[in-house]
């Protein structure tokens, strides 16, 4: 990875924004289309009416199964023929591009998805090479409290952000782990057929420790440009993992040796477990409250959201320089748990960060302080259209 720029004087990064964005068959959209402006985009409206569908949309414009994660054929509307399309036009500072995504009816996992840009078909990871896309929801309030496995995904969706390549490393490491478990699940003694697993996972595990580790150190110094007193406390950011608390006490190639070797060395107590019990699939991000000194966990809930605010807020700027253009966020609910002072300060912030960022919430009056600076959105049903601003709010 590339260093950020730490000068005291930092050049606006570049916007890159969606114009257009059109969806078939997703969710609870038959057929949409949507004219977008760059900056801030407010989609207000009832719970139920489709708000967060319209992020998951613009999610899948990058690697991975979208903000929710969901099968395939869940994502496609009901009633449908079983598949859904999402196209978006994009412009920014590497040109303008038509990126389109979608599945056939028979989708099943990521290489069900279909990517075509600019026409001709592409791999999910070139879409990074246009946009790169952060985001936030109300699933993930509960991320310092919730499974180790929660934190990992946010961790590598962050390093997926800066680093293309982590994404493949991560396929190949589940996949290479799938088959050790199938092997010890199924008592196989075929000492070269573990060998030959063990030596992928060693590889693509010590890679993908080490990405994580630079991501936490970049991540850590760009926190610390923040604020030490203001809306959004810095954080305090470790992980917790064999492997990455390796990282920088021997050469990689020793590093590998010895993950190798602990796989090895472990085969009969994983064999008794049904699963591969030591590698990166069982790392933890440690994330504490350096203001007050205390586990994030043990935060209250308007703390917890502050903190994780201020990481994505922090990660997406880091993004921007390194990346040579300002991510696309998707905040969801982002109301939620903010006060008025907060969501203020936030809004600043977004400015700031000059990026596309799309915010949901029931009612408007929630983003009044973006009055005349956002584009307003009300979305009902399938439907979307511009929203009526009261003279409080439109002036």
């Amino acid at each position: 990875m590339l260093e950020p720029d730490t000068g005291e004087t930092r050049k606006r990064i570049p916007s890159t924004h969606i114009g257009k964005l059109q969806l078939t068959d997703f969710r609870n959209y038959s057929s949409l289309s949507l004219d977008l402006r760059p900056g801030a985009v407010v989609f207000t409206g009832e719970n139920g009416a489709g708000k967060t569908n319209l992020l998951e949309a613009i999610s899948f414009l990058t690697p991975g199964r979208g903000l929710r994660r969901a099968p395939y054929p869940d994502v496609a509307r009901e009633g449908s023929a079983g598949a859904f399309a999402v196209h978006a036009a994009i412009e920014g500072p590497f040109g303008d591009a038509e990126l389109g995504t979608g599945t056939t009816p028979d989708a099943v996992g990521e290489a069900g998805r279909r990517v075509r840009i600019n026409g001709a078909a592409a791999k999910a990871d070139d879409m990074l090479e246009w946009l790169r896309v952060v985001w936030l929801t109300p699933s993930m309030d509960a991320l310092f409290t919730g499974p180790a496995g929660d934190r990992r995904r946010f961790l590598d969706r962050l390093v997926l952000a800066i680093d293309p390549a982590h994404g493949q490393r991560a396929l190949d490491y589940e996949k290479a782990m799938r088959g050790r478990n199938r092997l010890l699940s199924e008592d196989r003694r075929d000492n070269a057929w573990f060998d030959a697993i063990e030596i992928q996972m060693a590889e693509t595990g010590a890679a993908i420790a080490a990405a994580r580790v630079e991501m936490v150190r970049l991540l850590t110094a760009m926190i610390g440009r923040m604020p030490e007193t203001g809306p959004f406390p810095q954080a305090e950011l470790s992980l917790a993992g064999t492997l990455e608390q390796s990282i920088g006490d021997m050469p990689a190639v020793e590093l590998e040796e010895r993950f190798r070797q602990a796989l090895a060395g472990g085969r009969e107590r994983d064999r008794a477990a049904g699963r591969t019990l030591e590698g990166p699939h069982r790392s933890d991000l440690v994330v504490r409250h350096k203001p007050k000194s205390m586990p994030a966990e043990l935060c209250s809930t308007g703390e917890q959201k502050a903190l994780l605010v201020g990481i994505v807020i922090s990660h997406a700027r880091l993004t921007g320089e390194m990346a040579g253009a300002a991510p696309i966020l998707l905040l969801d609910e982002i109301a939620a748990h903010l006060d008025a002072g907060r969501r203020a300060a936030l809004f600043e912030i977004l400015e700031e960060l000059n990026c596309q960022a799309f915010m949901t919430g029931t009612e408007p009056s929630l983003f009044s302080s973006l009055a005349g600076r956002a584009q307003f959105l009300t979305v009902d049903h399938g439907s979307v259209g511009e929203t009526p601003l009261p003279d409080s709010l439109d002036r």
